[in-house]
């Protein structure tokens, strides 16, 4: 009896008739190893295959895909598919002919994925809080959205909570960064901070780096304003001496410089369709001034303060930088970050 080169049995001309059952069998059992054999379901499979080899393969009709076994597990061979969660969904949708689910978290958690494979998720970040002291404005929190591959296992959310305002003590009166978000492990970097009048020893006025940086204050026109994260967000505004201060960066757009007494508008933040429904987050707070204090960014970013004015703080769970605080007045609190993961059904 013979073989082909990848091993497949065959009779030629030379065997005797009884070596006949033999190859059969051989070849048979190579087809099992090597075929595409349909089952009607895993736990069919699996009692027909109680000891798979690696490299053997099937189909199931329950789902109607091709595995592989590859050594340890049973796993799609023709690429993966979508992943399945199995808390309950926030909201369902069709559009364009295919059926989604999608779960919203806005506090930590556990995400429990019994289907591994694709999904689509967005990850947004705290947004940093504003400095004092006609203070730059905080940053929006990081924005990560892709389509990931997830693994069949209890996956952790994180929710990062808004960077807090500074006051008015010396120590603190920069806006603090706002706090990472994350699913298992795709993260978004919290927001900076904005700068203060009295950031402490080496930070005085400067805007803090993070998703999107924060402003800095007008009492440190020198000092640089916060590096956003590139592919999550943008840089903080800058201010001079004048009594304006720059707004935070927005995950859409730059914050913007003061100018003629009156803070830098907070940065855009970006759009999102995940939910079926348009929703913009992730801006950036806008700075204080003398005259007038500015915009804050679309998407949750707060309005910074005017002369002795109040700054707004950043929306919950939107991730938007908070507001730079006015003469004497503490900085607007950053607003805390959301995790959103979408299926195809």
């Amino acid at each position: 009896m013979a073989v082909t080169p990848v091993g497949n049995p065959y009779v030629e001309s030379s065997d005797l008739v009884a070596n006949y059952p033999g190859a059969s069998e051989a070849l048979a059992e190579r087809i099992d190893i090597v075929g595409v054999n349909p089952f009607a379901n895993a736990a069919a499979r699996d009692a027909a295959i109680p000891s798979p080899v690696q490299g053997q393969m099937c189909s199931l009709n329950s789902d109607n895909k091709g595995y592989r076994y590859d050594g340890s597990a049973w796993v799609l061979f023709s690429g993966a598919g979508n992943a399945n969660f199995t808390n309950a969904a926030t909201g369902t949708y069709t559009t364009g002919g295919i059926d989604y689910k999608y779960i919203t978290w806005t506090g930590s958690g556990d995400l429990i994925v019994d289907q591994a494979g694709f999904a689509d998720i967005l990850v947004i970040a705290g947004g940093g809080g504003g400095g004092n002291l006609l203070g730059g404005a905080g940053g929006a929190g990081g924005v990560f959205s892709n389509n990931v591959y997830l693994t069949a296992a209890t996956l952790t959310v994180t929710i990062g909570a808004g960077g807090a305002g500074g006051t008015t003590a010396a120590a603190k009166s920069s806006g603090a960064n706002g706090a990472s978000s994350s699913l298992d492990i795709y993260f978004a970097v919290g927001g900076g901070g904005g700068g203060g009048e009295n950031g402490g020893a080496g930070v005085q006025g400067r805007g803090f780096n993070g998703g999107s940086g924060g402003g800095n204050a007008y009492t440190a026109p020198s000092a640089p304003a916060g590096l956003g994260t590139t592919t999550q967000g943008n840089d903080g505004g800058t201010a001079d001496a004048a009594g304006r201060s720059g707004g935070g960066g927005g995950a859409g757009s730059a914050g913007a410089n003061g100018v003629a007494l009156n803070g830098g508008a907070g940065g855009s933040g970006a759009v999102s369709l995940i939910s079926n429904v348009s929703v913009t987050r992730a801006g950036g707070g806008g700075g204080a001034g003398n005259n007038t204090g500015g915009v804050a960014g679309s998407g949750g970013g707060g309005a910074g303060a005017s002369g002795g004015g109040s700054a707004g703080a950043g929306s919950t769970n939107t991730g938007g930088g908070g507001g730079g605080g006015g003469n004497n007045t503490a900085g607007g609190a950053g607003g805390s970050g959301i995790v959103i993961v979408r299926v195809v059904v």
